[in-house]
């Protein structure tokens, strides 16, 4: 075929575009995900907002957590937690003592009342007042991916930080105690 005056056009096929123009945008995400302030925190779309509700229902001869309790003066806890969760047993001395400080209110979470209750007859019930999530709708509408997740709430009633995974060791002394002094602090 002869090629009187026609220029040859060199063609480029997408696909060996394509691993290159991948591999940037995946070298671009994980820079910026190791340039945020903290890479391990896992966001929070509720930062900021008012407390959503807490369920109506509680474990056997336990006070009921209330709206209302999450809107009084004074910082607060909000634990999500469940007996058969091991990180959650993990915690729970420290939230025995963060309760002698603050009122640490518990969400139980997808669990039965009868294994709920013997784990807090066994290790002690830090909560001042308790609900109970069996089907784990409200954990959604507050965002919880897995227990432990335990929740700073302000005096009116609006999350301040969300904290993932058991408050034990550093992550409990560097990450949590921090956020939950500042509350502390502003609530002066």
């Amino acid at each position: 075929m002869p090629w009187k005056g026609r220029k040859a056009v060199a063609r480029i096929s997408p696909l060996v575009v394509l691993p290159p123009v991948v591999f940037a945008a995946l070298a671009g995400m994980f820079l910026w995900g190791m340039n945020r302030d903290d890479p391990t925190a896992l966001p929070s779309a509720m930062v900021g907002r008012e407390a959503p509700a807490v369920p109506q229902t509680t474990l056997p001869g336990k006070t009921q957590l209330t709206d209302e309790m999450l809107r009084q003066p004074g910082v607060k806890l909000v634990n999500f937690w469940a007996s058969w969760c091991p990180p959650c047993r993990a915690e729970h001395p420290t939230l025995t003592e963060l309760a002698a400080q603050m009122p640490v209110y518990g969400v139980d979470l997808r669990d039965t009342d009868a294994n709920a209750l013997a784990f807090l007859t066994e290790d002690g019930d830090p909560f001042a007042a308790i609900a109970t999530d069996p089907k784990g709708r409200t954990a959604i509408d507050w965002g919880v991916t897995a227990p432990p997740e335990t929740f700073i709430i302000d005096g009116e009633g609006r999350i301040l930080y969300r904290f993932a995974g058991p408050l034990v060791r550093e992550d409990y002394t560097n990450r949590f105690l921090p956020q939950l002094e500042k509350a502390l602090q502003a609530e002066e």
